[in-house]
């Protein structure tokens, strides 16, 4: 029996630069192993590390994750090379700075085996309140609730990660949204829908909050909508300013940085 055969889940994390948040993640990610009823063995965790400065990749190696390099700095790119090498049946995802539930793999395990849902996400806990946090989460929710197209721990079946050709690498933003959308749309198919697994949600973090200010959705990213639309120039500039220009620094977080 090859060692692929005995994996469940395979967990995939993105990580440029992330030596900071990464133990946290970790440490929840081991709590939620052991709480699976199969046991933590069949679980293994990725860290596609994505040309870090740090210790990103030392610090995940001597946790006992595995570690895979990619170059290409955009966020599909990375989420599909850690996807790569995974031999598990289901693919999750989920953000560096994040922190996820303890039942977390038991709730996905439950979802998954009614048969009626192809994927979904678990919905995230914000890490801190503001006034300009719960109008910006006001905002989006709606949408949320009407698509189930949510965020924290997403999570798939591997065959329909490879159905739709992963997370699409043309895309420098909003890939994630239509990773959900491509998901959903062969859901259809099979009379599966997307859901939201409420009772596990990871925790959110506010670190773009704290970078450019709790109301920044509103005036730095829809007062670039319009010339975003009109500009596929505008579109890579803004996410080269805001995801990929010059990113977290060593031992924290840049505050010339827009990621």
């Amino acid at each position: 029996m090859e060692i692929s055969d005995l994996i469940r889940f395979s967990l995939v994390i993105p990580a440029h630069n992330e030596e900071q948040f990464l133990p946290r993640l970790l440490d929840s990610v081991n709590t939620a192993r052991k709480q699976w009823r199969r046991g933590p063995a069949a679980i293994e965790v990725i860290v596609a590390d994505n040309v870090s400065s740090d210790r990103t990749a030392a610090v995940a190696e001597e946790r006992g994750c595995r570690v895979v390099e990619v170059e290409e700095r955009r966020i599909a790119s990375v989420r599909n090379g850690g996807a790569a090498v995974a031999g598990g049946e289901i693919l999750c995802f989920v953000d560096a700075d994040s922190e996820i539930h303890p039942d977390t793999f038991n709730a996905i395990e439950d979802s998954l085996a009614t048969g009626r849902v192809v994927a979904g996400a678990t919905g995230v806990r914000m890490e801190r309140w503001s006034l300009g946090i719960a109008v910006t989460w006001a905002i989006f929710m709606p949408m949320v609730w009407l698509t189930r197209m949510d965020t924290g721990v997403v999570f798939c079946q591997r065959e329909d990660f490879l159905a739709i050709g992963g997370y699409d690498e043309r895309r420098f933003f909003a890939e994630d949204v239509q990773f959900l959308w491509d998901l959903r749309r062969i859901g259809r198919r099979r009379k599966q829908r997307l859901t939201r697994l409420r009772t596990v949600k990871a925790l959110g973090s506010t670190r773009k909050f704290d970078l450019h200010g709790d109301w920044h959705y509103l005036s730095d990213l829809f007062g670039l909508l319009p010339k975003m639309l009109w500009s596929p120039r505008a579109s890579s500039e803004f996410a080269n300013k805001y995801w990929y220009g010059k990113q977290r620094v060593p031992g924290g977080v840049s505050r010339t940085s827009k990621e």
